[in-house]
């Protein structure tokens, strides 16, 4: 009872005692002063105010009680209300969905576009169906299949299964009483196998996992590290989860409630205590008196109970739920995609300007801030990038953009930063004659492609620079730029790109130096063969 409410019951109570007091002396010394002249009267008035008293305190219960009820129906109707929440949900599921397949006409791969459509079209199909998505997950020697022939009543599946026998994920059909919907039970292969196979099957399984809409977790022992991290995932992203401790006619009752007691421990953080069973899916046969063997009936009705009250009081929450999850991880899976297409497009166009603004300096070498003003903020690379990234932008901002991320590298010293790290690490490979060009040129391919890589970031945040502005993102692609493994591929590129060509150039003008030479030397051999006929007529 809330507080407020408490403290009028009290205040009432006491003031009805207080009242009850007063009028039972009020009432003896009316009774005492009438009596003696007229006892029926008397009697009569202490009938009546006894019966006034006994409404009185009827009408101060029955406020209570109507208080009380009328809450309990707000609450009711509040709960009522919320039935809406699977239906917004489906609605949330089908907007994005339809997203989704927006997206997907954007990718140019053609085998993964149709895999994530089909992805789609399934999604959609489960929206429409609605059944409840049981799936039992865990290890390969947990009883799984046990479980699931115990819950359908039949076999279905090998009993008794060594490691590996459910090889792909198998589903099976269910009815439950008071239920309308359909239940469909997946047996999925084991956990932890060894070898390729049980390591592809593995993944089926996390993959059958992560579409449920309830997920039955099957140990037959205490939770290892190895089951315990898959189980925290798979709720973390949503999975509604059932912990069953499957095999228990294999130990004591001392021992079953030792190692129930230890697993609801470890999941409490993320998993209700009801809400991990203990079960015996095929217990153990027994000898009996004539020598025959006894095989006990499946002890799972407590996780009958438990499944078919979730699903009842939870059920369409779950569908949605799981639905609306589905449809988010497909988004993210597809703008991922999309992400690293835009990234290879990007790339492309940073690396053809790179070495565009390298071969235009290397040719004509400016001052350095002319050469980051023409060379490493192009403005149409900026256009281009934006284009990409589904931005729209004009020559102007382009330009705007171009002009500001320059005076960013010039004030952060990335520029002289860059300037000392090439030549360092390019005049083991050029020639004194070339120094100047070369690390001019191939300073402003380095300047161009951290600019480039900037402004990937500032289109991938929808034009924003993020918290830490231009600032941090120009000096984070300057670090990122001066990894070894990058600069040495850098240096090779740069090197094949624009040293090459200068050295051949430089040495085409010499050849061309050389043979100019011949034509003016005529003259001088004409003089010294004069100066040889002076000398012999001397």
């Amino acid at each position: 009872m809330p507080l407020p409410r408490l403290i009028i019951l009290i205040i009432g109570l006491c003031i009805i005692i207080g009242l009850i007091i007063w009028l039972i002396n009020s009432i003896y010394r009316l009774y005492i002063s009438i009596s003696f002249t007229a006892p029926l009267l008397a009697n009569f008035l202490i009938f009546l105010i006894m019966g006034l008293l006994g409404l009185l305190i009827y009408a101060f219960i029955y406020y209570f009680n109507i208080f009380s009820s009328r809450k309990k129906s707000r609450r009711r109707n509040k709960r009522y209300a919320n039935l809406k929440l699977p239906e917004q949900k489906t609605e949330a599921a089908q907007e994005n969905l339809n997203a989704i397949r927006r997206q997907l006409e954007t990718i140019q791969d053609k085998v993964a576009q149709k895999a994530l459509l089909n992805r789609s079209q399934e999604i959609a199909e489960n929206l429409r169906r609605g059944e409840f998505k049981v799936v039992v997950f865990g290890t390969g020697s947990a009883g799984k299949t046990s479980l699931v022939n115990a819950l359908l009543g039949e076999i279905i599946g090998q009993v008794q299964a060594t490691m590996g026998t459910t090889k792909i994920g198998e589903t099976y059909s269910l009815k439950l009483k008071g239920l309308s919907r359909e239940i469909l039970i997946t047996d999925t292969p084991g956990i932890l196998e060894a070898g390729i196979e049980g390591t592809e099957r593995e993944q089926l399984a996390r993959q059958l996992a992560t579409e449920a809409d309830l997920l039955l977790f099957v140990v037959d022992n205490d939770l290892r590290q190895s089951e315990y991290k898959p189980l925290q995932i798979l709720v973390d992203i949503g999975k509604r989860s059932l912990l069953v401790f499957n095999k228990v006619d294999l130990y004591t009752e001392e021992e079953e409630t030792q190692i129930l007691q230890q697993l609801k421990e470890r999941v409490k953080s993320f998993i209700p205590e009801q809400d991990v069973i203990s079960v015996a899916a095929n217990p153990q046969s027994f000898p009996s008196q004539t020598g025959q063997k006894v095989q006990p009936s499946p002890d799972i009705l407590p996780l009958i109970k438990r499944l078919a009250t979730i699903l009842r009081a939870e059920g369409e929450d779950l569908i949605a739920d799981n639905i609306l999850l589905q449809s988010q991880r497909l988004g993210e899976e597809a703008r991922n995609l999309i992400d690293r297409q835009r990234k290879r497009q990007s790339d492309q166009i940073i690396d053809r300007y790179q070495w565009i603004s390298a071969g235009v300096i290397a040719v004509t070498p400016l001052p350095v801030v002319d050469m980051l003003a023409t060379a490493a903020v192009n403005a149409q690379m900026v256009i281009e990038i934006g284009k990409v990234y589904g931005c729209e932008i004009n020559s102007d901002r382009g330009k705007e953009l171009a002009l500001s991320l320059g005076r960013t590298l010039v004030s952060l010293g990335v520029v002289k930063g860059a300037i000392d790290l090439l030549g360092k690490a390019l005049q083991l490979h050029i020639a004194t004659y070339l120094v100047g060009k070369a690390i001019q040129g191939v300073t402003a391919a380095y300047l161009t492609r951290i600019a480039g890589k900037s402004f990937v970031e500032y289109f991938r945040q929808d034009q924003d620079w993020g918290d830490g502005g231009m600032t941090e993102v120009v000096q984070r692609q300057f670090q990122l730029s001066r990894k070894d493994e990058f600069l040495k591929a850098f240096v090779k590129d740069a090197i094949t790109k624009v040293v090459q060509p200068l050295s051949d150039s430089w040495e085409e003008e010499t050849e061309e130096m050389e043979d100019r030479k011949p034509l003016k030397q005529p003259p001088l051999q004409q003089q010294a063969v004069l100066e040889d006929e002076e000398e012999d007529d001397w």
